[in-house]
């Protein structure tokens, strides 16, 4: 048995288990009490199987036709035609971390014992994703209501054996041929595991959690970009002083000062103009206004945490199976609660981007950089320093300006109007992945043009931590001021430095 294993058992698995599994490649397996309590509702369903009366989903089509009684030696073939008609996805395959997610969250509810599907089918299906096998999921195919329907149908038709995967070393395969390479047996469903293995909020709620990992370090690494602006650009600490900040008791507002108080702590560029002499009281926003900013990024990420925890303890599935063995259709499969935060936080991701655009573009302003050179140029005219750096950065900006535009507010009627109104929470959820990429993009170019400016500075020395970030950055092979030189490589250097937490790890401080 493998010991790097999540135990998915009767109660939630966390963020932190989500990220293990899909990111690091941790396996899953289920714990005895969730195996017991699946039987003890799966009896539920048997019983129902027999009765002559029809119940949704057992002995009953599905959506719009789920008032055609559907015979017992037909509904094998029901669960088959389910999932084969559902995996109707199309466009690139997305990425396998967010497979890895939506499947352990799927697991997770099939791991409560509501959804009423056999032991043996959850075990197969924590095997797969034990086994490191990852079925080809589509970009497009899901409204977010019903559950990521046809992203989820896709892991049900290679759990029956059908379809692609790719196996642990990356490779595609056909899903039966690679299941029983890993000593599991596709799965032939019975009544009512369709339906369980479909309706659910797993993708868009696996790409939150995804998301929120991402960002606590993006908006860290934020705090991190601008004290190097704000040191590049001559600006004030004073106004990150915590009694300033205790005046208006957002949270995250207090956390973001605290780290720019702690970044620019023993700075000798800050020394060099503080004292009565020193005129400068009022920056501009995009420095004085930064714990303000990333402080309300901050909070909106604790509220969709918020929301991701609640999700997570969920058992989302219609119908489901109560603890008192009855079996009740309902509507916990709308995405809307996962859908707005996924929008809500597309919309701090692009203001906090736009607000690092413009310290880089401050920097590189000789009527508003203090003394620094056009663009930073080293001879500027022949050289064009980090100029087209700012343009990148300004088209991410536009870019990401677009996807704050929310999903959440479109709905396409489905299913023959039976499903009415959806929640799109999955597009929601695709969109906050690119944006968050982007805002990546943008940090790393601020952080490469201050890195260039401190130099510029010299022989003032920044404070230690933000020294260590420039240093860092060096290191890694971007060179100081200098003639123009290939950009692009450089900034992807940097892209890599703030998505593997490299800039954060070299301040040596505990940044909250």
């Amino acid at each position: 048995m493998r010991t790097d294993q999540v135990v998915v058992g009767l109660g939630s698995v966390t963020p932190e288990d989500v990220v293990r599994v899909a990111r690091q490649g941790c396996g899953v397996r289920l714990a005895e009490d969730a195996l017991a309590e699946i039987a003890r509702s799966r009896d539920v369903v048997d019983e129902l199987a027999e009765d002559d009366r029809p119940h949704y989903g057992i002995s009953t089509g599905f959506g719009a036709l789920a008032t055609t009684h559907i015979p017992a030696e037909r509904r094998t073939q029901l669960q088959r035609s389910l999932i084969r008609s559902h995996a109707a996805g199309s466009g690139p395959a997305v990425e396998r971390e967010v497979v890895r997610a939506l499947m352990l969250l799927r697991l997770a509810t099939l791991a409560t014992g509501r959804t009423g599907v056999r032991p043996g089918t959850a075990t197969a299906y924590a095997a797969m994703l034990d086994a490191g096998l990852t079925p080809v999921v589509h970009e497009y195919g899901s409204l977010g209501c019903s559950g990521d329907l046809a992203p989820l149908s896709s892991i049900a038709l290679a759990l029956m054996g059908e379809g692609s995967v790719r196996d642990g070393t990356g490779v595609l395969r056909p899903a039966g041929e690679a299941m029983r390479a890993s000593g599991i047996e596709p799965v032939e469903l019975a009544e009512k595991e369709g339906l369980a293995l479909v309706n659910g909020t797993d993708g868009m709620l696996g790409m939150l959690v995804l998301a929120l990992a991402d960002l606590d370090r993006l908006l860290t690494t934020a705090d991190v970009a601008a004290a190097m602006s704000v040191e590049a650009l001559l600006g004030t600490d004073a106004v990150f002083a915590d009694d300033l900040h205790r005046l208006r008791p957002h949270p995250g507002q207090a956390a973001s000062a605290a780290n720019l108080r702690a970044l620019l702590a023993g700075s000798g560029i800050m020394a060099s103009h503080r004292g009565p002499e020193c005129t400068r009281v009022q920056d501009a926003y995009s420095l004085r206004c930064a714990p303000q900013v990333h402080g309300a990024a901050r909070d909106t990420a604790a509220h969709a945490a918020a929301v991701a925890g609640r999700e997570l303890a969920a058992a989302v599935d219609n119908p489901v199976i109560t603890l008192d063995g009855r079996v009740e259709s309902n509507g916990n499969f709308h995405g809307a609660p996962v859908a707005y935060v996924l929008d809500f936080l597309a919309i701090a991701v692009a203001d906090v981007a736009g607000m690092s655009e413009r310290r880089t573009d401050r920097c590189l302003d000789p009527a508003r950089s203090n003394g620094l050179p056009p663009f930073l140029a080293d001879d500027p005219g022949v050289d064009s320093g980090h100029m087209i750096a700012q343009y990148t950065a300004a088209g991410i900006v536009s870019e990401l300006k677009r996807l704050a535009v929310p999903a959440s507010v479109d709905s396409i009627p489905s299913s023959a109007m039976q499903e009415d109104h959806v929640s799109m929470g999955w597009a929601a959820a695709r969109k906050l992945r690119r944006a968050l990429d982007g805002l990546a993009r943008v940090l790393a170019i601020e952080i490469a043009t201050a890195a260039r400016a401190l130099d510029l500075r010299a022989p003032l020395e920044p404070a230690a931590p933000t020294a260590a970030v420039r240093d860092a950055v060096r290191a890694a092979g971007v060179g100081g001021p200098g003639p123009d030189r290939h950009l692009a490589p450089e900034i992807e250097t940097v892209v890599r430095l703030v998505d593997d937490g490299a800039l954060l790890t070299a301040t040596a401080l505990d940044l909250h």
